[in-house]
């Protein structure tokens, strides 16, 4: 049973959290000329690449297609990036852990909270695009915070099981680079599952909650409508019930953290 101590030090420590989240955001980029805009740059260069690439197959069966891949691509690289970055958060920290008492859930969060600002910049790209291929704006645009919000929730709670397991197993890491793979390919990222996947096989995407995400996102910003209920609904239900887990999964193992680090 989690108890209220493992929030109470988060005032206390909140200063700490705030100079991770700002030490993760410039050391990425320190010895680079353009710093912190390849935060820009990137989703820009790697969603061009992928419309590039997979429009010779998609484009003509998808309107907007450039938005399209770029809502779809910076949606899973923020829960890739996230999760994987908490997955290392333990270990990276392991010098400050091994000296002096922190909460150590600090360090995943301090990631998440990190890659949920880079998500946040990712979206200044996606309004130029929008403007550039003059994808309209509307009032349900604004709606896409619900996905967003319940996505940063699940991706937080894998954060914690992906660090708590790597403390103590350190071949996860290279299983899950290849489920982040795999991923990218089952979340619909260049390709629509309602005339490329067989009817049979579509549950499984509904399954997946990074592609719930994704496609309540494009919804709400190239089809102007309200998310749909059920995704998003599922998307609550997997959020909340990974954060528990994360939580109590971190809470019962944190202890032993200093023994393997």
């Amino acid at each position: 049973m989690i108890n209220h101590r493992f929030f109470a030090n988060f005032k206390k420590y909140r200063f700490l959290l705030f100079e991770l989240i700002k030490k993760n955001l410039t050391v990425k980029y320190k010895d680079s000329v353009l710093g912190v805009l390849w935060s820009l740059i990137n989703p820009a260069l790697s969603s061009l690449v992928l419309a590039f690439v997979f429009g010779f197959f998609f484009a003509n069966s998808i309107e907007n297609f450039v938005i399209y891949v770029l809502i779809g691509y910076i949606t899973y690289h923020f829960f890739a990036s996230a999760t994987k970055g908490a997955m290392n958060s333990i270990r990276g920290g392991a010098s400050i852990l091994k000296k002096i008492y922190v909460p150590k859930y600090i360090y995943p969060l301090s990631i998440t909270l990190t890659e949920i600002v880079n998500y946040l910049i990712s979206m200044i790209v996606l309004a130029i695009f929008m403007i550039v291929t003059a994808c309209p704006f509307s009032i349900y645009n604004l709606l896409a915070i619900l996905p967003i919000i319940l996505l940063c929730f699940f991706a937080f709670g894998c954060g914690l099981i992906l660090a708590s397991i790597y403390v103590f197993f350190r071949d996860i890491k290279y299983l899950y680079n290849v489920f982040t793979q795999l991923l990218m390919y089952g979340s619909a990222i260049f390709y629509d599952i309602s005339t490329r996947v067989p009817d049979q096989y579509k549950m499984f995407f509904n399954l997946n909650p990074v592609y719930c995400a994704i496609s309540n996102f494009r919804d709400t910003i190239l089809y102007a409508k309200f998310p749909n209920l059920y995704l998003l609904e599922y998307q609550a239900i997997t959020a909340l019930i990974v954060v528990v887990v994360g939580l109590i999964v971190f809470y019962k193992t944190q202890n032993k953290f200093i023994l393997h680090l």
